[in-house]
């Protein structure tokens, strides 16, 4: 089901290099290019799926999946104080169409005293 158009189905089949973070079975975390904020790390399915909406209807294991090493990667890296959000739709923000999650937070916890 990858797209071989699309950039994130490239770095989840490893044709592109990115800053991975962490991969599971069915997901894949790495550092987001132009981050807007310390910690802006992209989640997303291995498998091609156009947005968050399409992943919960068509693949809730890999949803579920991706949900878990999200807030895993986010309980590591920051103070507890995050965001996991989607965009879905160019209206809403989403630029590319393969299902991602932002995480994002203020506070890492290495730069806690």
């Amino acid at each position: 089901m990858n797209n071989q158009d699309c950039i994130f189905c490239r770095i989840a089949s490893k044709d592109i290099q990115a800053n991975l973070v962490e991969e599971t079975e069915h997901s894949l975390a790495f550092w987001d290019i132009s981050p807007r904020q310390p910690i802006h790390i992209l989640v997303i399915p291995k498998r091609h799926h156009a947005n968050i909406l399409e992943l919960t209807n068509n693949a809730p294991d890999e949803l579920v999946d991706l949900m878990r090493l999200g807030t895993r990667i986010a309980s590591d890296k920051s103070s507890g104080s995050f965001r996991l959000s989607f965009n879905t739709g160019a209206e809403a923000g989403q630029t590319v169409f393969h299902a991602h999650g932002h995480l994002t937070s203020r506070t890492p916890k290495d730069q806690l005293a």
